[in-house]
């Protein structure tokens, strides 16, 4: 079978993070059987599917990198990827349905005329799941599927759709799985055998309560604007009702492509924790090839242009193992690229007292003496000048720190000061010496 599945938003707003995960496991599910992702835009809400909401649908897809094999170029409606556009095929199939007798005209709306007994829902996550009329439903268990206004409902359009262009495999969230035996009676009716259902489990906050789209951290955007690198966003959002057979966490997208499969996926609800997104976001910032991590930077406004490559890359590998969030990255290695870079005042006031500056001055001439003017050296300079001077390591450290950087945290001291090298070093000392 070619696998074809389909992410068929509703577009209200910015990307959901659930929606997110929807869409990210049915592309992964494509890629890794060799199938077809096709992106379908549910737009007949007019009142609330906006230009600016599918727009900023498409964005944040894109911003993933949840390429799409069939679907919309544009967030303007138009073309068979947008279902306000199909409401002839629509028509159409509610004729066919009429004409079955399987559906009939009610109080200006038209209703299917549904089975009346529990129909059972094979489901490749949650096994076979009956589903039994509720007391409401045995009363009256047709279902409107064009309402009095002359709109087709959800129920009817997204079967038709999914009819319509080819969809072998539905996976959807599990708040859908109500719907389900709804869906399969109307894919009956039409001939047409219903798709596998796959229905994940939901999303919710860390408080156990189910997350909305108001929740904090509930809209992708904010994440990515906070700088976090999608392809650890994708390694999270996998992690969320999937894993592993190892349990394996920080993976890169070609991994998880390749070991994805739907049978792995939890029953349970999986709860959005943000310290554990974060975390994964800096284990891949750390792996980021040199490469990639320099356009990062230079993205979040890094001055790197008119310095010499070799110091950048060297610049930039003292902080990467170091800094978990991008956005943080132009502040601490600032001093790498400017004579002009900010100063905390108050480490100041604590690293640069009489006796460090004491101290400092003869680490400047221990500096001066030193001949390889490397990490190591640096390091062994400096701690035998501290037993020479009968001192704690810190007496030198701070203000070295304080002069080459301003700031009380930052990479490894010993090896900023390689990466800046001795005259820069020197000179830097000499302005604290100064006062200036």
């Amino acid at each position: 079978m070619n696998v074809r599945v389909r992410f068929a938003p509703s577009p209200t707003g910015h990307l959901h993070i659930g929606g997110a995960r929807t869409a990210l496991f049915n592309w992964l599910y494509a890629r890794h059987t060799g199938g077809q992702f096709v992106l379908r835009i549910e737009d007949t809400d007019a009142e609330r599917n906006t230009p600016e909401a599918i727009e900023a649908l498409i964005t944040g897809l894109r911003w993933l990198g949840l390429d799409w094999d069939e679907g919309p170029e544009g967030s303007t409606p138009q073309g068979d990827f947008f279902q306000s556009q199909r409401s002839e095929i629509h028509s159409r199939r509610v004729d066919e349905l009429r004409e079955k007798d399987l559906a009939y005209e009610h109080e200006g709306a038209i209703r299917f005329r549904m089975t009346r007994e529990a129909t059972t829902i094979p489901d490749l996550i949650c096994g076979d799941v009956v589903r039994e009329l509720t007391d409401r439903e045995q009363e009256q268990p047709d279902f409107v599927i064009v309402r009095s206004d002359g709109k087709p409902v959800f129920h009817l359009v997204n079967v038709v759709d999914d009819i319509e262009m080819g969809i072998t495999h539905v996976i959807r969230g599990e708040d859908h799985l109500s719907n389900t035996a709804k869906h399969m009676a109307l894919f009956r009716a039409f001939d047409v055998e219903p798709p596998a259902f796959a229905h994940i489990p939901l999303i919710l906050n860390a408080n156990g309560s189910k997350m909305s789209k108001r929740d904090e951290g509930a809209s992708l955007e904010t994440w990515r604007d906070e700088g976090l690198l999608p392809e650890a966003m994708i390694n999270y959002l996998s992690l969320l009702g999937w894993s592993p057979k190892d349990d394996t966490e920080v993976m890169a997208v070609a991994e998880i492509i390749n070991r994805f499969d739907l049978p792995q996926v939890n029953r349970a609800n999986a709860r959005f924790d943000d310290e554990k997104l974060r975390w994964i976001n800096y284990e891949h910032l750390r792996q980021t090839p040199m490469p990639q991590y320099r356009m990062l930077a230079e993205n979040v406004g890094m001055p790197l242009e008119g310095h010499d490559e070799d110091f950048v890359n060297a610049a930039l590998a003292t902080c990467q193992e170091k800094v978990k969030s991008l956005p943080d990255l132009p502040s601490f290695g600032a001093f790498y690229f400017t004579d002009d870079f900010p100063v905390d005042s108050d480490f100041g006031e604590k690293a640069m007292t009489q006796e460090n500056l004491s101290a400092l001055a003869a680490l400047r001439d221990a500096y001066v003496a030193v001949e390889s003017f490397e990490a190591d050296a640096l390091e062994a300079s400096l701690k035998q000048l501290a037993e020479e001077l009968g001192v704690k390591v810190r007496v030198l450290v701070q203000p070295a720190r304080f002069a080459c950087t301003g700031q009380k945290v930052g990479p490894s001291l010993y090896h900023l000061m390689e990466v800046l090298g001795r005259d820069k070093v020197l000179g830097r000392i000499d302005r604290a010496l100064s006062g200036s």
